[in-house]
């Protein structure tokens, strides 16, 4: 929903592989043995989404799948056979995260070839939900009782009745091959990818570092130019914010490598963006207890009101519906953090989680 100080927008980004817009179809040499292969979205944000191709002796491993549509499909299949390969040779799928324009090509692929599925087991009750909206277990969309939380009571209405928040269809989903439990090692012919718990953008993300060829799989947890959204999930976790913030911090303790994002172009330097990306959220936590400060007991929505969004810091009032409620829910991921740091309260109410902002102490002075 926000941007950090980049320096260039998602939409104007050019990718060093290519020498062309990131979401230049192709498919783009980043290394030796790995390719980058934009697949398009069916949205006006994110043109694209980065699958990456490792090429082995014993076969392909890619790293996302792309969205289980015809035209992404048939472009991955295209791009495959650019480089003499094809879905046959695809042997394991390494998912960042559950999210569909990551997972559900590559569950559907998974499923006609028998390459394996693997993703984060945190990622587990999401897939559990949408097996039971699949099987008429549960109706609407579970969106709008975490929408209301935040005070965004006109918004979940929207969202009800329809549109933005409704599950997808579950018929290209379905359980990987593997749980990924913990921080562990994948062999990928001769290379060792280091699989690593990312949470915060979904509970099981993970992203996936090759450190001898010096690069970050990042998935959506480090973007180049964007953030990822915070608190879009369900089912709702605690304290999403906090969660991204020290995997954050984890991936900074990592050797500085560079980042083949799922979105965005390839960039130098995982080490600088993580940098970014804390201190984007800091100014954001500032400004939203200065908010709190100025309004005293309301809703994220209220708070959400306050803020600016996107790069061109648009007013929440203009968002489209979907947008403004991803705004009123990072916004509350924002506040349950400060809450957290004791630096505000919470209250259940019926219009939504009221937050107070807790007195400020000074801190006491020693000696004379």
């Amino acid at each position: 929903m926000t941007a950090t100080h980049s320096g260039v927008s998602t939409g104007k980004a050019i990718s060093p592989d290519s020498g062309l817009h990131w979401a230049e179809e192709g498919v783009w040499r980043v290394a030796d043995g790995l390719w980058r292969i934009p697949l398009p979205l069916p949205m006006d944000g994110l043109k694209a989404i980065n699958v990456y191709v490792l090429e082995t002796d014993d076969g392909l491993t890619l790293v996302d799948g792309g969205w289980a549509i015809p035209v992404a499909r048939e472009l991955l299949d295209k791009c495959l056979r650019d480089i003499g390969s094809g879905f046959g040779d695809i042997k394991r799928f390494l998912v960042t995260h559950v999210h569909r324009d990551h997972y559900t090509l590559a569950r559907v692929l998974g499923t006609e070839t028998g390459a394996e599925v693997a993703l984060g087991i945190d990622e587990k009750p999401a897939l559990e939900l949408l097996d039971r909206a699949g099987r008429g277990e549960i109706e609407g969309s579970p969106f709008v009782e975490v929408l209301r939380t935040a005070g965004a009571a006109e918004i979940a209405e929207q969202w009800a009745a329809g549109g933005p928040g409704e599950l997808p269809d579950p018929v290209n989903w379905g359980f990987p091959d593997v749980w990924i439990e913990g921080d562990r090692t994948f062999e990928v012919g001769a290379r060792t990818i280091d699989a690593v718990h990312t949470p915060g953008h979904t509970p099981g993300h993970y992203v996936y570092a090759d450190k001898a060829d010096g690069v970050l799989f990042a998935g959506d947890h480090v973007l180049p130019t964007i953030t990822p959204s915070i608190g879009f999930t369900v089912p709702a976790t605690e304290g999403p914010l906090g969660d991204f913030m020290a995997s954050l911090t984890k991936v900074r303790s990592l050797p500085d490598l560079r980042i083949l994002p799922a979105h965005g172009p390839v960039a130098p330097s995982s080490h600088a963006r993580v940098d970014e990306l804390l201190a984007h959220h800091e100014e954001r936590l500032e400004a939203s207890l200065a908010s709190l400060h100025a309004r005293g007991a309301v809703t994220a929505h209220t708070v959400a009101g306050d803020l600016g969004w996107t790069r061109h810091e648009h007013h929440y009032d203009t968002l489209d519906p979907f947008s403004r409620g991803m705004a009123a829910m990072e916004t509350k991921a924002h506040l349950d953090l400060l809450v957290a740091r004791g630096q505000a309260t919470r209250e259940d109410h019926p219009d939504g989680v009221l937050f107070t902002p807790t007195p400020f102490t000074p801190t006491p002075r020693t000696g004379a």
